[in-house]
Order: C-alpha cells, then sequence, then structure tokens
C-alpha cells in the first residue's frame, strides 16, 4: 500500500520511468569526488534531485545515475532552473522537509534567483547545488569553461540564503553536504547553496573519505522556550479581557491544528489567518475572524483594535498588519513567537516593518503552541476536520467570475479531500473553507510571478500516494512564465489539475494604473495599454497540450463550466495533468481592492 505521508518513503515514479542501463552495485565503493557527493546525498535521505542539465555538474549527474542507479535522489529533469528550484520548494510546503535542486554554474543560478528568492521569503528549506570551475585555471576548457567560472559564485544569491559553501575535496563535501541539509531543515528555515568545484567532481578518488556518521551531524535544536517567558505569556493570555491570534508560518502538522484549535477555545480568543502563509486554522470557526487575505482586511483590523493581548504566531508582517489598525498602532500588548530575527541581513526588506513586541518567545510556533496549552491545563483532542456542505449555486451562463470558478469547481471535485497549492490574487477563501493544514499551502513567498506552475508541480508530486486532489488555481501571467513546469509533471506521471483564471491581462498593474490616472486627473480609459493580453487571444490549453497535459477550454460561459471542470477533474483522478483555460471578468475581492486602490 502507498505511504500516505506527504512526501514519504514511496516514489510516485513509476520505476521503469529512466531506468539506468545496467544496474549499479549496490556495494559498488565510490571512485570519484562525485560519487562521494551523491553518496552523501543519500545518506541525508534527500529523494529527488530536480535539475536543467549542465555540463560543470556533468560528474555528479554521472554518480547519480551511474553510482547510485538514479534512485534517492531520483532525477527530475525540468525545462528551466526557475521550474526546477520551484519544484523543490512546492516540495518543502507540504513537507517541511528539503529536497535538493541543481543549476548549471553562474549561468543556471542566475536563471534560479527568482525562485530561490520565493523560497527564501518563504522560509522554506531548500538544498540547491551547483557547480563552477574547474577552479585550477589549466583545467579550463577554452572558451566555456571561463565564462561558466566565478571567483565568489555563491555571492550571486548569498544576501537571500543561509548559508552556502564550496568544498574543495570529498571529504569537505561530505560535511558541506551535512551543514547544508541540516541548516535548511532547522528553523528558521531556508535556502542553502553547496557548489561543487568540476575538477573535484571528476577526480579520482586516491583514497576513500573518512566515513562521516551523519547521526552526530544533526543536532535537534532546542527551539524551546524558557519556563520562566512561558509563565509571562501564560499571565497575560489568562488576564486577557479580549485576546487574538494571528496564526501566520506554522507547520502543515494535523496535530499542531489540532493544538492551535484547542488553544485558541481554551482561551475564547479571536483568531486570524492569511493567504500568503497557508491554512493554519478552520475559517469556517465561529473565532475565525472575516476571511484570509493577502492584505489585512477591515475585520482583522477592527478586531486588532479591540484586542488587550495579541499572540502572533511567526505572522508576516506583523508591523504592516498592527499599523494598518484604526487610529494607528493598537494598544494590547504583543506577544510575538518568531525565529525569524535571526536571518535579517538587510539586503531585503522581506523583514516588514519593525513590529512592537511587549514579550519575545524566540521558538517555533508548534512547540510554543504546545507549551502553552500544556501551561494553560488545556485538553487537546485528537484532530477533525469539519467543513460546512457546500450549497452549489443555481445554474449560470454568460460571463465567469472567479467566485463563480471556485464554486463550480468545489462542486466538480467532489467530498474527496483537496489542497490548494496556488492561488490568484483574486480568490476569496470564503468561496472554499479551510479546514486541514494541507487544504492551502500559501503564496509563493516572494511574490514572483512564473512560480505558480513549478510550486505546484513539486507540491503535487509531494501529495501523491496520499489521497489528496493537487488543484493549482493560476492567474494567466503566473502561468504564462512558468508553464513549462507541467512537462516535468506530465513526464513523470505526477497528476495535477490547473485551472487558468484567465483575464486576458497582467490585471494587477492594470489596478496600479487606474490608482496613479485617477491621483493625476488623466484618463483612467488608458489603464489596460501595456497590460493586456489579448489581439491575439493565447491558446493555455494548447500550451499545456504542448507539455503534454489534457487542455480544456477555453471556457468563455458559465453554463459550460461545470462539465469541463468535471471531465478535467476525471482526467486528473485518471493519472494525468490537466489544464483548463477559464476566461474569468477582472477583479478582487474586496480586501483585496482596498489593499490595492482598486474598485
Amino acid at each position: 500500500m502507498a505511504d500516505t505521508t506527504p512526501g514519504g518513503p514511496v516514489s510516485p515514479i513509476p520505476t521503469d520511468l529512466e531506468r539506468p542501463y545496467g544496474a549499479p552495485a549496490v556495494t559498488a565503493a565510490a571512485r570519484y569526488g562525485s560519487d562521494v557527493a551523491a553518496e552523501t546525498l543519500r545518506a541525508l535521505d534527500i529523494p529527488f534531485i530536480a535539475l536543467n542539465p549542465g555540463s560543470s555538474y556533468r560528474g555528479l549527474h554521472d554518480s547519480i545515475i551511474n553510482h547510485l542507479g538514479n534512485d534517492r535522489p531520483r532525477m527530475l529533469v525540468c525545462l528551466h532552473e526557475e521550474s526546477a528550484v520551484a519544484l523543490a520548494h512546492g516540495w518543502a510546503k507540504v513537507t517541511g522537509r528539503p529536497m535538493a535542486a541543481a543549476v548549471h554554474s553562474n549561468v543556471g543560478l542566475f536563471h534560479a534567483t527568482m525562485a530561490v528568492f520565493n523560497a527564501w521569503c518563504d522560509r522554506a528549506p531548500l538544498l540547491l547545488l551547483g557547480a563552477t570551475g574547474p577552479v585550477d585555471a589549466p583545467r579550463r576548457r577554452p572558451w566555456i569553461d571561463w565564462i561558466h567560472t566565478a571567483q565568489d559564485q555563491g555571492a550571486i544569491l548569498r544576501n537571500y540564503i543561509k548559508w552556502d559553501a564550496q568544498p574543495a575535496s570529498p571529504a569537505a563535501v561530505q560535511e558541506a553536504l551535512a551543514r547544508a541539509a541540516w541548516l535548511a531543515g532547522t528553523a528558521p528555515m531556508g535556502p542553502v547553496y553547496v557548489n561543487f568545484d568540476a575538477g573535484m567532481q571528476e577526480a579520482a578518488l586516491t583514497e576513500p573519505p573518512p566515513p562521516l556518521h551523519l547521526e552526530r551531524y544533526r543536532p535537534r535544536p532546542d527551539g524551546g522556550v524558557s519556563a520562566a517567558a512561558i509563565d509571562q505569556a501564560v499571565a497575560l493570555l489568562r488576564g486577557a479581557r479580549a485576546p487574538m491570534i494571528l496564526m501566520g508560518r506554522v507547520s502543515r502538522s494535523c496535530a499542531a491544528w489540532a493544538e492551535r484549535l484547542a488553544l485558541a477555545e481554551g482561551l475564547h480568543a479571536l483568531v486570524a489567518t492569511d493567504t500568503k502563509a497557508g491554512a493554519a486554522f478552520p475559517t469556517e470557526h465561529p473565532l475565525h475572524v472575516g476571511q484570509p487575505s493577502t492584505f489585512s482586511s477591515p475585520d482583522l483590523t477592527a478586531a486588532l483594535a479591540e484586542a488587550d493581548v495579541i499572540l502572533s504566531l511567526d505572522w508576516v508582517d506583523l508591523g504592516g498588519t498592527l499599523r494598518a489598525c484604526p487610529g494607528g498602532m493598537p494598544e494590547g500588548k504583543v506577544i510575538q513567537v518568531s525565529l525569524d530575527h535571526h536571518l535579517h541581513n538587510g539586503w531585503s526588506m522581506d523583514h516588514q516593518a519593525f513590529p512592537p513586541v511587549d514579550l519575545l518567545l524566540e521558538g517555533t510556533p508548534d512547540a510554543v503552541v504546545s507549551d502553552l496549552a500544556r501551561a494553560l491545563g488545556i485538553i487537546v483532542p485528537p484532530f477533525q476536520e469539519t467543513v460546512t456542505p457546500l450549497v452549489p449555486l443555481p445554474p449560470g451562463s454568460g460571463t465567469i467570475s472567479v467566485g463563480r470558478l471556485a464554486q463550480d469547481l468545489r462542486v466538480a471535485v467532489g467530498e474527496g479531500p483537496v489542497s490548494l497549492l496556488h492561488l490568484p490574487l483574486a480568490w476569496n477563501v470564503a468561496d472554499w473553507p479551510l479546514a486541514h493544514p494541507l487544504d492551502h499551502l500559501g503564496g509563493a513567498g516572494g511574490a514572483g510571478l512564473g512560480a505558480g506552475p513549478g510550486i505546484a508541480v513539486g507540491a503535487a508530486l509531494a501529495l501523491a500516494g496520499t489521497g489528496r486532489l493537487p488543484v493549482a488555481v493560476l492567474g494567466d501571467g503566473d502561468y504564462l512564465m512558468g508553464v513549462t513546469a507541467l512537462w516535468t509533471a506530465a513526464h513523470y506521471r505526477i497528476p495535477l489539475l490547473v485551472v487558468v483564471a484567465n483575464n486576458r491581462s497582467l490585471y494587477n498593474d492594470e489596478v496600479h494604473q487606474e490608482r496613479v490616472a485617477r491621483a493625476r486627473n488623466r484618463p483612467v480609459e488608458n489603464k489596460w495599454i501595456g497590460q493586456r493580453l489579448s489581439d491575439p487571444d493565447i491558446d493555455l490549453a494548447a500550451m499545456g497540450q504542448a507539455q503534454g497535459a489534457v487542455g480544456f477550454g477555453p471556457v468563455n460561459d458559465a453554463s459550460a463550466l461545470p462539465g469541463v471542470l468535471a471531465a478535467a477533474v476525471a482526467a486528473v483522478r485518471a493519472g494525468a495533468v490537466a489544464v483548463v483555460d477559464v476566461r474569468v471578468l477582472p477583479g478582487y475581492g474586496p480586501a483585496m481592492a482596498k489593499a490595492t486602490g482598486g474598485g
């Protein structure tokens, strides 16, 4: 029976795909530097390595295939480095663990940087591997090895990763990979980069490196908060008249979800979540304030203004959220649970506004919530998923709104579990309530267009075998920039449903152009110029078919939408990748429209 744990040990990829000729001997000794690197990746339990091939790491490529048999890690070939890194990001969003991505020298790393920045802002664990050189100049081939060698390749992305290394020997490779995997997966999590010298990879071993006992190189950080600090938090929460909990970056664990629910109910605390960080609390629960969105809603800011104690569980942009309250900063005491400040380096402003904090609990939200529940004497019942039954809308006709799309899609998928892997800005969570930590995985982190398809493929890979239907609802701009990631899903038989909410525009910027035109008393009617993606319309379904997916659409009328969505869902449940092009009306939900100045 398939492992039902996300990212579990059973690979969903058919074993006859890309099987190496001549199975390598299981006990064959490492002969080259890259063999040592490959063996270390296996020992670290890295299941997959997503890559766009490059000559700088041809040694490692050979070692994974002909020394390890393309198994643990298994290669996932991608058509662009940004897609490779996005796949690893999507995997981490589901599992909370790093997988690997490999990029070719400096040029591949340049391609990958947007996806690395997304993972950094999302605090997602990621093991990025690269290569350079040969560092020893006499060993370089004319021209190509010179332009693909950098004096300090890690400098390309050092400002938005946790750590990087360029090990010079096989023994150093073992230690660097062990340290990298440990740092990537230790809170606050994030991407790391290990750069292999091409000469070191291809050099024959003169002697085997000393064994590295990896179990001794994976220390578990305590991550705990002192009993005295927990007592301070408990005293504030017990004495609160109107406590409120902001649930931000938390894990996908069902047990942790149950503890958060029990804590909120035990304190009678109002709860807010947002769409940047993913599902954290049942959105239809009476204690949940309004609906999650990318920006603060009036319901959220009004509740914060009334709260006398605010417990932030690593909330994204705590300072900006508090400043958005009516009348300025709320008067309630603020308890911040986070380790994020350990990553702030000043290069990027992804740390957001500096929040006022009365009590800082330096720990992970999951661990601190457990400690608080225990100290408060709150009994935590087992996790139970409850969702209000869907009341279908009456049959529709004519133009299609994003809300109509959401309702009809929810009907089409039926009662089985679904994971929303990616959502467009126009999505309203009220149309699809969240009741499980895997119901929604959050945003791309760095708000970089083009991430959605790759993240969706990586997340779908991690979910394969769990029984959850992977669904990504993408904007047309996001889809167009990353559509080639779907080839990897089709090639490796990773089922995935992609629904494109196609408003035929880079609409977010139409909203901004309208806002500027109004402020300057200029014609709003010109906002579409330089934004619209029409004349000719782009055949998004055909682009999906070109990657090996089953294409549906374009769907222009609401009367046709239920039937098309039902057919697409059936195709995915039969093992296919399906793309549905749905022509939707442009627009945002109320909170998003208010935040962007749109109407």
